[in-house]
């Protein structure tokens, strides 16, 4: 799985312009299945996501995770993590997993997510969505879970 991980003041993803998540402090996590994944991969992205420490300690070093400073997840299913540009100028995203392996992934990262976390948000799988957010630090890491 990709993942793309941003630290947020705040964040919150609009369909159709009504907000359909919203977080305060914490992490905005754009989640890209590649058809390779299974849920144990989605369940090793949660796991990472919620102990990643890059939220600053005391001393301003990024020493405390999601958890320890009890904030969000809003997690965003985002297909075009998986693009390929060596091609030409137009990507292609045959590298992202089909739209139901997808679907059916992310809703596992989201079961997972708010299973062991009390502070989850999402956006819809497949819509055309509006993502507004303001990045801490800036601080954006990326990840591959394999």
């Amino acid at each position: 799985m990709i993942a793309l991980i941003q630290r947020a003041a705040r964040a919150h993803v609009e369909v159709d312009g009504r907000s359909v998540g919203e977080i305060g402090r914490g992490l905005v996590v754009l989640v890209c299945a590649e058809p390779s994944d299974t849920p144990p991969l989605a369940a090793r992205l949660v796991d990472k996501l919620l102990k990643l420490r890059i939220f600053s300690d005391d001393n301003g070093r990024m020493n405390r995770s999601v958890q320890d400073v009890a904030g969000g997840l809003l997690i965003v299913s985002q297909f075009t993590l998986a693009a390929d540009t060596a091609g030409g100028n137009r990507p292609s995203f045959t590298g992202a997993a089909p739209a139901e392996q997808g679907r059916a992934l992310y809703d596992e990262v989201l079961r997972l997510a708010r299973e062991r976390h009390p502070l989850v948000a999402a956006g819809v799988f497949g819509a055309d969505m509006q993502l507004h957010l303001v990045n801490d630090g800036p601080v954006t890491i990326p990840m591959r879970v394999v």
